[in-house]
């Protein structure tokens, strides 16, 4: 009942506020139409403007028993959705989420039918707005490989001169390799081969093009040449899913090659990605060596996978170590290291893990995975519910929210969850009759002796010889697996419960490596203070050069042939690398994490959470648990550069202002003279956001902050903007400002809480105490170097009209070091320490007092010039070789 209510908080909020438009923006409470919004990048071609939610939520109303929705909802996608427009969309989205939404709603819609009582005038109309979408995505298979283009113009496909696509030249294995389920299955409806036929091809492209020796395939291929073009592997983002419909293509169609593929691939994921209870990317030529130390949320469906394999051990370990980050994080990041550290913060409210929770449940019957699946819901309810639907997560550390609900958190989440814990009689059909999509949809078995146009003969070659006893059957038997032993699952598990607190190593950095071993230079780059003379003149023995720029800032440059000798040119190159991993750490110290800024108010009640950018002054909210709680009021001047004069409106609340005009840290004096309790600078750059801007970090005046003892805030516009509206629309508006969300049992701990805020679960969650706050802040320093996570230090307000630069963390690391300058920014200095406490937090050693506007910026163009003529330096740099390519693998890898 809880499933089903939080279903229809989902679905009623979309049909009310967003249908006909693709997908509900839940923050806002209206539809996301593509084009009215801005561009989120590949993300927004799934939407081609034809009520995505409705259609992908089809079968869903079906298993969820609401028999009556589901005819409406048919009759609106047939009267209402338009397939043809100008539209450019992704082949693979649109296949599994549209093409499978028709398949599955028509499958469905058949099966009421021949029960007599509902949708006895349906005539087979889904089937043929599914054929007509067939048709459109066809031209995309105009290749010489017969792999698809990764977008299609719907109006007018490939190649016609408006198609404003057909330029691709790669597409992912998962792209062109989950097709196969969607277009035989149109191809058996409708008895028209040419569908099943296209995804053949493809397939058979794929395996033919497996790197033969590792039986493995990289992530991105060449649509035309057919080479690699990553040539990473793992069971996560951009290959998932070639593996899932390998195996449900046997399921679905009964050809013996698909099950021989892909026992041949799952041999080779269990004897090289497999680590368990990990799941690693490795290299398809090298597959010894792993090519990344993070794993994505997308695995998560792997477990699910493993079930229907029948290889049930892996499943258990895998889904239980998934199941601990989920207990930290309260979601499953979108992607976290090896040590359980969150790597990509963001949570899109993905169903894959309730998805391999389901298919555990039903293979084993544990009631352990029941517990989980309420996990799930209690943290859905505490932590994404908000008053119009659900919001995405954009970061799982603070529990702020992204204003966007994806259609699949419709049809593949409560359909799983709803199925966990649904009893036989509460279904009115037979699920075991039907095999799922990769998007949940509903396909029946029967369709495997319908209209086989296509030939079964097996076209598979060069097998290998696989000496596996799993591969004595293909589905999970419990009698097999389970021999009179109930508690199996749980000795799986146990091993693992602690995994993931447990595992938390510090190893020992690169600065610290160069730092403590091998011969030292006679300059240490953390003693070098740029006012000292003799320093200088070290410099120069050495080769280094000292620019002072018109910033402030420092740059070093090395020109070894300029060094007194081949010795003191050596100790140059090891003083700027000491400074390259010294200037690095220094960067990654000083950021802070995002913090949180929490409507509390009527009708909000703490559902909506803003991500909001931390100041490196006044009260630190990491310290105080309980944050600041008040009323916002805008102050007088907006800009908070001069003494407010509305000072009485200000008293005891949180001060809301304009950035721009002066120093952050002046607006704070101004308005903590005021008597405001905090405040919330808002960004006066125009549509500004935290979805697509790095998160900004307010910095001091170069002058002694210790006097600011308010929190201080920072929001984009887009965010701040929510509040603004809630101030024109309610007037009273209270936040929260804190360190990470709270939830409501704790907000409105001691005080009534409204009868219809709905929450699974009152109590107060323990929020990993065990986590030190040194930890927190070490963690996001080292999780800030992700790409999506960069943290912008500021320590002025820029000139209006103009935009402040947000530093890359990265920019001195090896792999972005070629071989002219280098520009070092001059700080004081801080090592990491030696001793036990040190493991929390590196002890920082403070040098002589620098030049107060010198920033703590360094130059992402930054370079240094080194002669390759000298023997020592070209021998360091040959052991960088391997972690160049590493870096820059790194740094293509993206979801």
């Amino acid at each position: 009942n809880q499933v089903l209510e939080m279903f229809d908080h989902a679905y009623s909020n979309y049909m009310e506020h967003a249908y006909p438009a693709d997908e509900l923006m839940p923050l806002t409470c209206r539809g996301r139409v593509r084009g009215q919004e801005p561009s989120r990048g590949d993300v927004d071609d799934a939407l081609g403007k034809f009520s995505l939610t409705l259609i992908d939520t089809l079968d869903t109303l079906v298993v969820l028993n609401k028999t009556k929705e589901f005819e409406e909802a048919v009759k609106k996608v047939i009267k209402d959705v338009n397939l043809g427009n100008d539209i450019v969309v992704s082949v693979f989205e649109t296949n599994i989420r549209v093409l499978g939404g028709l398949l599955g709603g028509h499958s469905v819609a058949i099966m009421l039918k021949e029960k007599g009582e509902y949708m006895q005038w349906y005539n087979g109309e889904l089937l043929h707005m599914a054929k007509e979408l067939g048709y459109k995505l066809l031209p995309a298979f105009n290749t010489t490989s017969g792999l698809p283009y990764p977008r299609v113009n719907l109006k007018f496909g490939v190649r016609h001169p408006e198609a404003r696509t057909g330029t691709e030249t790669d597409t992912c294995t998962a792209c062109a390799g989950t097709l196969i389920l969607e277009f035989a299955a149109l191809s058996r409806f409708t008895g028209t081969s040419i569908f099943e036929e296209y995804a053949r091809k493809a397939l058979d492209f794929i395996w033919e093009k497996r790197q033969r020796s590792s039986n493995l395939v990289g992530v991105t291929i060449n649509i035309h040449t057919g080479d690699w073009v990553r040539k990473d592997s793992g069971v996560g983002a951009g290959i998932d899913s070639y593996y899932e419909y390998l195996l449900k293509a046997y399921v679905l169609l009964g050809d013996d090659s698909f099950l021989e593929r892909f026992n041949t691939h799952y041999d080779a994921i269990m004897r090289y990605i497999s680590q368990p209870p990990l799941l690693l990317d490795v290299h398809i030529h090298k597959p010894m060596l792993n090519a990344r130390t993070w794993m994505d949320s997308l695995l998560a469906f792997f477990p699910g996978l493993q079930v229907l394999k029948g290889d049930i051990r892996p499943a258990i370990e895998t889904h239980e170590m998934l199941y601990q980050v989920i207990k930290k994080h309260n979601f499953l990041p979108e992607a976290f290291t090896t040590d359980f550290r969150v790597h990509w913060a963001q949570h899109p409210l993905r169903p894959e893990f309730a998805e391999s929770t389901y298919f555990l449940y039903k293979a084993t019957g544990d009631p352990y995975y029941l517990e989980v699946g309420k996990t799930l819901i209690e943290n859905l309810n505490k932590y994404a519910r908000v008053p119009c639907g659900f919001a995405a997560v954009k970061d799982v550390r603070t529990g702020s929210h992204e204003d966007r609900m994806d259609s699949f958190f419709l049809a593949e989440m409560f359909k799983y969850l709803y199925l966990l814990y649904a009893d036989k009689e509460d279904m009115i059909f037979d699920i075991e009759d039907y095999i799922f999509t990769t998007e949940a949809h509903l396909l029946p078995l029967w369709l495997s002796t319908t209209n086989q146009t296509i030939s079964k003969k097996n076209t598979t070659t060069e097998y290998t010889e696989l000496d596996d006893s799993n591969f004595d059957w293909t589905c999970p038997n419990t009698q097999i697996l389970f021999p009179n032993d109930p508690m199996f699952a749980q000795s799986i598990r146990e091993p693992l419960k602690n995994v993931v607190d447990k595992s938390c190593p510090r190893g020992i950095s690169r600065a610290e490596e160069s730092l403590g071993s091998g011969p030292k230079p006679p300059l240490r780059a953390r003693d070098f203070m740029a006012s000292n003379p003799e320093h200088l003149e070290i410099l120069k023995k050495m080769g280094v050069s000292l620019i002072h720029l018109k910033d402030g800032r420092v740059q070093l440059v090395q020109h070894a042939v300029q060094a007194a000798s081949s010795l003191d040119a050596e100790d140059g190159l090891r003083f700027m690398q000491e400074m390259i991993e010294l200037s690095s750490q220094q960067q990654k110290e000083q950021q802070l994490p995002p913090r949180a800024v929490q409507i509390v108010s009527h009708p909000f009640f703490g559902r909506v959470v803003l991500t909001a950018g931390p100041a490196q002054f006044g009260m630190d909210l990491s310290k105080h648990k309980a944050g600041t709680r008040g009323f916002v009021a805008t102050i007088k001047p907006y800009n908070g550069c001069s003494e407010i004069t509305n000072p009485e409106a200000v008293k005891e609340k949180i001060a809301l202002m304009q950035r721009g005009q002066c120093m952050f840290a002046e607006k704070a004096r101004n308005i903590q003279k005021a008597g405001a309790i905090g405040g919330i600078v808002i960004d006066d750059n125009e549509g500004s956001s935290s979805d697509t801007a790095p998160l900004f970090q307010m910095a001091g005046d170069g002058k002694n902050t210790d006097d600011i003892t308010i929190p201080m805030l920072f929001l984009f516009n887009k965010e701040g903007n929510i509040i603004l509206d809630a101030i024109r629309e309610y007037e009273a508006v209270e936040v929260l400002l804190s360190d990470k969300a709270k939830d409501r049992a704790t907000i409105f701990k001691g005080k009534t809480i409204p009868n219809y805020i709905i929450d699974s679960n009152l109590e107060i969650e323990n929020m990993d105490q065990k986590l030190s706050e040194n930890d927190s802040h070490k963690q996001s320093s080292e999780e800030a170097t992700s790409a999506s996570q960069d943290v912008g230090v500021v320590s002025e307000e820029p000139e209006e009209g103009k935009s402040s630069d947000a530093i890359d963390p990265d920019s001195l690391s090896p792999a972005d070091v070629d071989s002219d300058s280098l520009s070092i920014s001059n700080k004081d200095s801080c090592v990491p320490g030696t001793d036990e406490a040190s493991a929390q937090e590196p002890a920082c050693t403070q040098g002589d007092s620098q030049p107060q506007e010198q920033q703590t910026e360094t130059e992402s163009n930054s370079k240094v010039n080194w002669d390759n003529k000298v023997q020592p330096m070209e021998s360091i740099l040959a052991d960088w070789n391997e972690d160049i390519e590493a870096f820059e693998m790194m740094e293509k890898d993206e979801l």
